[in-house]
């Protein structure tokens, strides 16, 4: 199997030089030399290594020089350098601001609809906020976006984006976001009926949302169908503690709020 016996001499005590370190990197397969136990790596430390073998079976070897046959070779293994280490990302993906203080805020601002809308945006989007001084509020609603709008008074400098749920043709929502025509306030929005849906079905463990019937309150109607025994507050906190980075969020949410926070930090 291989050219020579590989023990014979003093392989314990080689020329220096002669026998070369090799990282123990996980899944690389060696041999341990003097027991012959042959598998892949699966953990290592500063003292030991450990090698699983084709059955499952683990065994833990100390780290000793020339101690491993890696392809009918002797080699000593070594621990692995660390990776090296990227930037601390936010949970919106972005890179993470490290000290970030308090600042003041824009006069911009960014709206939604209601408190879980608020609450969404601040648990993926909140260090980007921070970072950028721009402040979200919520509306209760979109009824009287118009009037809120003029009370606002957007100008350049002081602009304002809006989040919309349900924001499809034909819908309530609009017509009433066709009313807003100032160049200073963007309206943009998501296809579901509340924001509950933009969080991905597979980060609460679930096949799909389920479709509710009409004339059923829709978030009563999806703890219904999900088997959810507790109130729309409770479903919630649940649906929020699943999500942890933009990865759990529908695409058509993200590039929506994205747009929002580029366009209400967008210098005049």
């Amino acid at each position: 199997m291989y050219e020579g016996d590989v023990l014979a001499g003093n392989w314990r005590r080689p020329g220096k030089g002669k026998i070369p370190q090799v990282p123990a990197e996980r899944d690389l397969v060696v041999e341990d030399a003097e027991s012959g136990f042959c598998g892949a790596v699966v953990a290592c430390d500063k003292e030991a290594v450990t090698l699983e073998d084709r059955f499952g079976k683990r065994r833990l070897f100390p780290l000793a020089p020339a101690a491993f046959l890696l392809e009918g070779r002797v080699v000593t293994l070594v621990r692995p350098r660390p990776a090296p280490r990227g930037p601390r990302r936010s949970a919106s993906g972005s890179i993470a601001v490290e000290g970030l203080r308090a600042r003041v805020a824009k006069e911009s601002r960014i709206y939604v609809e209601g408190v879980h809308d608020a609450a969404l945006v601040e648990k993926i989007w909140g260090h980007d906020l921070r970072v950028e001084g721009v402040v979200v509020e919520y509306l209760e609603g979109v009824d009287d976006l118009p009037a809120i709008v003029e009370e606002f008074a957007p100008e350049p400098g002081r602009r304002l984006g809006v989040l919309v749920d349900h924001l499809v043709p034909g819908s309530k929502e609009s017509r009433i976001a066709a009313q807003v025509t100032s160049p200073d306030v963007l309206v943009v929005g998501h296809p579901y009926v509340d924001i509950w849906q933009a969080v991905k079905p597979s980060a609460l463990g679930i096949r799909a949302w389920p479709e509710v019937p009409r004339g059923v309150p829709w978030k009563e109607g999806v703890i219904a169908a999900l088997g959810w025994r507790m109130e729309p507050v409770d479903a919630w906190r649940r649906i929020l503690g699943a999500v942890s980075t933009y990865a759990d969020l529908e695409p058509e949410l993200l590039g929506r709020v994205e747009e929002l926070i580029d366009f209400v930090t967008e210098k005049p």
